[in-house]
């Protein structure tokens, strides 16, 4: 015969009142109810369990061991029970949960240490799981996906499952070795680039910074002449340091100071990319709200 307990969560309560107070009228009063119906619902929760749990005279109430050790796996599921209910309140607002960001080269080592200190900070119950160094393509794949929460990322973002917001403009810049001929220069023109080996990310239609560099050569009349490419900027900027080329990269590039590399500004200084956050417009995850919150204030 299958057994059906209809033993409710408030019995248990009932029950742990009356055995922690060992006093039915101070539990009636712990409860907000009077004391005889909290006497009966004790009556009926042994009943069901076929046992009793407490021993009572007209002057103490005692636990019998049977009641000692349902008070214990009493105390344990209620706990538990508030436990589960305090966690699912604290998910539900944002403040717990779990949150994966996607980077791309340059702003993981200008924003990325920022934010997470950040998030650490105000979201302490946030588990945060970074993924750096990816090419935008790749981080519009993994949104989609679902494997990344909030992606930052260089524009464009065409796709209406996806939206994205604008968060700075960073400015281009060249990467050169230190003893380059051009980085005794101030300032380099995009004319300067014109018959010098270049660096670059994975090529056209796989990284934004690609197809902007053939943009702006273009504009200036003449196509660049791209030796290396690479998908990682930290390896982009390594080969910059090893003499094999030079590079177009977003200022934040810079923070990346890799020994034997020097900076310079690139004119106009009107020549920029912008990074934006971007994620799914329909997210089911609370906490991403509250990571845009904070990533905004970082990056003001």
């Amino acid at each position: 015969m299958l057994y059906v307990s209809i033993v409710e969560l408030r019995h248990l309560r009932y029950f742990r009142a009356v055995a922690e107070e060992l006093h039915f009228g101070k539990a009636a009063e712990r409860l907000h109810m009077a004391q005889p119906p909290l006497s009966q619902q004790i009556r009926l929760l042994e009943r069901e369990l076929d046992v009793s749990l407490l021993t009572r005279s007209t002057r103490r109430v005692e636990l019998t061991p049977a009641g000692e050790a349902y008070l214990k796996r009493v105390i344990a599921i209620l706990d538990a029970v508030d436990d589960a209910g305090h966690q699912a309140q604290r998910i539900g607002s944002g403040i717990e949960g779990h949150l994966t960001i996607g980077c791309v080269g340059s702003a993981t080592y200008s924003v990325l240490p920022q934010l997470v200190r950040a998030l650490r900070d105000e979201l302490p119950h946030v588990e945060v799981d970074i993924r750096g160094e990816m090419l935008a393509p790749a981080q519009l794949d993994a949104v989609r996906a679902g494997d990344i929460d909030i992606a930052l990322l260089r524009p464009p973002v065409d796709d209406p499952a996806v939206r994205s917001e604008t968060l700075r403009r960073d400015r281009l810049i060249v990467a050169l070795p230190a003893k380059h001929r051009l980085a005794r220069r101030e300032v380099l023109h995009i004319g300067d680039l014109r018959g010098e080996d270049l660096i670059a990310h994975a090529g056209q239609g796989r990284s934004v910074m690609s197809g902007l560099l053939f943009a702006v050569c273009a504009d200036a009349g003449f196509s660049p002449r791209v030796q290396h490419e690479v998908s990682e900027t930290s390896t982009l900027v390594t080969l910059v340091a090893a003499g094999l080329g030079i590079a177009v990269v977003p200022a934040p590039t810079a923070e990346l100071d890799i020994a034997g590399v020097v900076y310079r500004p690139l004119e106009p200084a009107t020549l920029g990319i912008d990074l934006v956050a971007a994620h799914l417009v329909e997210t089911t995850s609370p906490v991403v709200e509250r990571a845009l919150a904070v990533l905004r204030n970082v990056i003001e």
